[in-house]
This record gives structure tokens, C-alpha cells and sequence, in this order.
């Protein structure tokens, strides 16, 4: 039997999905299934005896006090993290699409940052935090205000991580933004401004509407990086461990320390990688409940 041209077409549609669906069957859904079986157990790599445990690992886990401190930590850099991220980049990004010279060198200016090493840009961030020869703490004795202890502290320790985490993803926003900005029609605002609409007026009436896709996107891929964060954390904290105080440990460096950190514990630090599956996925159906928005014009 001879195939149409749309069955052809379908076809091999189908078969060049099939490279991309099984790669992705099994390097995101096997292992993640794989996390979930391993919680069950009470798996230590270096013990030949795994025995199933349930649920104890995640009752643990509801025990653990330093967990506790890891999840309301890693929700806090998710709320301090994204809202000011898009607003910063948001107006950046407004303020450049006004820039009518040298367009692309500002572009790469503030791009520059994203491209450069997590690890390079959180040891030069841990210098600038220094008490005594920091620059920060210099610029702040120009002007009379007393040494911080920055990431010495535990009141300041996660919100200078965060400042850090802002400024490094921030090219990335500005760059997205940027794209979404250009794609609003101008016959909009032409139109608001014969119709005697002020600059408030125009960006809450158009461009906030006409970006929500934009922002949509950019809060949830925020939201996942924050909740996934590690690097910078295990760079920037006193001795990489999230202190001062478990101040700044996230789920993801407690994770790595009981599987990896001389404890081996895989089981138990599997119950935490399914509790953060189950955090990211609710925070993300929010996200996409609550910001998506449809406009007509």
C-alpha cells in the first residue's frame, strides 16, 4: 500500500522524535524514576546489603532539622531571587531598547556575565565580600558606613549569595526581555499616545500584558535555577558547607553532602531529591496558574 504525502510527512516526523524522546526517556525519566526506587531503600554504596525501609527515609527527613533549614533556605532564594531579578532586568532592558548607539556593545556588556564560569564569578564574589580588603567594604568606608561581614554572617550570608545570583543571570533575563519587547507592535503605543496615555499608563496597559509570555517563562526557569542552586553556595559559604550556621545550604548541597560527602547515605539523600521534585513541579503549576494571563487587543 503506498503512502500519502501527509502519512510520508508524519512518518518521518515521528522517526526523527524518536531520537530526542528516547534520549530524553533516558537521561530525565529513568533516572528520575530510579531516585524515587532508591528512596525506598536504605541504600548505602558501601554496604552490600540494601534493604527496603518505605517511607522511613522521608519520616526522617521531617525530623531532620538541617533539611528543615535547607528547604526554608532554598524557598527563600527563590522568593528574594526571581522577583528581583525580573524587575531589575525588566528595567534594564527597557532602558536599552532606548539606546541607540553602540546597541550591540551594551547587549554584550551585560551578556558577558551569564557566559563567564559559576565557579570563577562565585570565588570573585567571595573576594568582593571579604570584611577587610573586600571591595564592597572599601566602597562602604568611602562613604562612612562600618565593615559587613557579608557572607560571615548569618543574617547577610544568603542575601549576599543571592545579590550574586542575580547579577550573574541577569544577561540572560535582559537578553529575553529584549526579544520581547521588540516583538510588541509600535502601533500600540502610537495608539495610546494619541489617545493621551502617559508613560504609566502604556507600560501597565500594554507592555506588561504584551510581555506576560516573557515574564511567564522567565519566573520559571528563575524558580527551578533557585530551587536547583549549589554552586555558588558550595564556592561562597565557609568551608562549602552552607554555613555560617546552615544559613545558606540549599536541598541541592545537602543532597550531594549525604550522597557524596562521606556519608553515602543514597537512599536518604533520594527522599530529598523526590521531595524536591514534588517542590519544583507545585511551585511551577503555580507560577503557570497565577502569572499566565490572555489579553486582546
Amino acid at each position: 500500500m503506498r503512502l500519502t504525502l501527509a502519512r510520508r510527512r508524519a512518518l518521518t516526523a515521528y522517526t526523527f522524535l524518536l531520537v530526542p524522546l528516547a534520549f530524553f526517556l533516558l537521561i530525565r525519566i529513568g533516572p528520575t524514576l530510579a531516585a524515587m526506587q532508591v528512596s525506598l531503600y536504605e541504600w548505602d554504596i558501601l554496604s552490600d546489603r540494601k534493604p527496603f525501609v518505605g517511607v522511613d527515609n522521608f519520616v526522617k527527613l521531617s525530623q531532620d532539622r538541617v533539611f528543615g533549614a535547607a528547604l526554608a533556605n532554598t524557598i527563600k532564594y527563590v522568593l528574594f531571587g526571581v522577583p528581583s531579578g525580573l524587575v531589575l532586568a525588566l528595567a534594564i532592558a527597557m532602558a536599552l531598547g532606548q539606546v541607540r548607539w553602540f546597541v550591540g556593545f551594551f547587549r554584550m556588556l551585560y551578556f558577558i556575565p551569564f557566559m563567564t564560569s559559576l565557579v570563577a564569578v562565585s570565588w570573585v564574589w567571595r573576594w568582593l565580600y571579604q570584611p577587610q580588603r573586600g571591595a564592597f567594604n572599601e566602597i562602604l568606608a568611602l562613604v562612612g558606613i562600618p565593615s559587613q561581614p557579608f557572607l560571615q554572617s548569618p543574617d547577610q550570608a544568603l542575601l549576599s549569595i543571592v545579590a550574586m545570583t542575580v547579577w550573574h543571570n541577569l544577561g540572560f533575563q535582559i537578553i529575553i526581555f529584549l526579544a520581547g519587547l521588540q516583538a510588541i507592535p509600535e502601533i500600540y503605543y502610537e495608539a495610546a499616545r494619541l489617545d493621551g496615555a502617559g508613560r504609566w499608563q502604556i507600560f501597565r496597559q500594554i507592555t506588561l500584558p504584551l510581555l506576560n509570555p516573557t515574564i511567564v517563562f522567565l519566573a520559571v526557569t528563575g524558580a527551578i535555577g533557585s530551587l536547583q542552586v549549589f554552586t555558588q553556595i558550595q564556592n561562597m559559604s565557609s568551608q562549602g558547607t552552607g554555613g555560617p550556621l546552615n544559613s545558606t545550604i540549599s536541598i541541592v548541597l545537602y543532597v550531594y553532602q549525604k550522597a557524596f560527602g562521606g556519608a553515602y547515605q543514597m537512599g536518604y539523600a533520594s527522599a530529598m531529591t523526590v521531595v524536591l521534585f514534588l517542590l519544583i513541579l507545585t511551585i511551577t503549576l503555580i507560577q503557570l496558574k497565577v502569572l499566565t494571563r490572555r489579553y486582546e487587543y
